[in-house]
């Protein structure tokens, strides 16, 4: 089975997973693009054409904006465990809401697949049951050459990483470093 490609799930609630290996935790933490704050982040957020977001503050803040995302990957709760209110995100649930299962320091067959359907369909909400973290690498996996995806850096501000080969064979290469395999998801 190739490690970085796609599979199907099962329909008995097994899925295949990338795992994260402790090796890896070092390169999945460094910065692929530009992170800003405060009304930096704001400026260039508003500036974005065509973006995807991963996480539940940098998603409500572009919401907040007036400038909504293609796609926003939420699990309604922050770092540190902080509920998020799901009605920050009515305006893409109305458009599309997906709901997954992604553990932590995994990146599911299904959350890749929500991302690529919801970005077929013209845009929406996947909600993650889990941890959404990972999301960021789907979104740059699969949004088109030109667009942008932003997620959050605790403590540091809002990454934005232009989507266009490079990124794309950077995360190809990523995946490609995690372990892969079966995991029941409890459905």
């Amino acid at each position: 089975m190739p490690r970085a490609g796609t599979r199907s799930a099962s329909s008995d609630g097994t899925d295949i997973a990338w795992v994260v290996p402790p090796s890896l935790r070092p390169a999945l933490a460094a910065r692929y693009g530009p992170v800003l704050s405060g009304t930096a982040a704001d400026d260039r957020l508003r500036a974005l054409d065509r973006f995807a977001a991963c996480g539940d503050r940098v998603t409500a803040r572009a919401l907040e904006l007036g400038h909504p995302p293609l796609v926003g990957i939420v699990d309604y709760k922050t770092q540190r465990n902080e509920p998020v209110d799901p009605a920050a995100f009515a305006p893409l649930a109305r458009q599309r809401e997906v709901r997954v299962r992604n553990p932590a320091g995994m990146l599911t067959e299904r959350l890749r697949a929500a991302v690529r359907t919801t970005i077929a369909a013209g845009g929406g909400l996947v909600v993650v049951d889990g941890e959404e973290d990972l999301g960021s690498l789907a979104l740059v996996e699969s949004m088109p050459a030109g667009a942008t995806v932003i997620y959050g850096i605790p403590g540091a501000g809002v990454s934005f990483v232009r989507v266009d080969a490079a990124a794309k064979e950077h995360v190809r290469r990523l995946i490609e470093q995690m372990e892969c395999r079966e995991v029941d998801l409890g459905d």
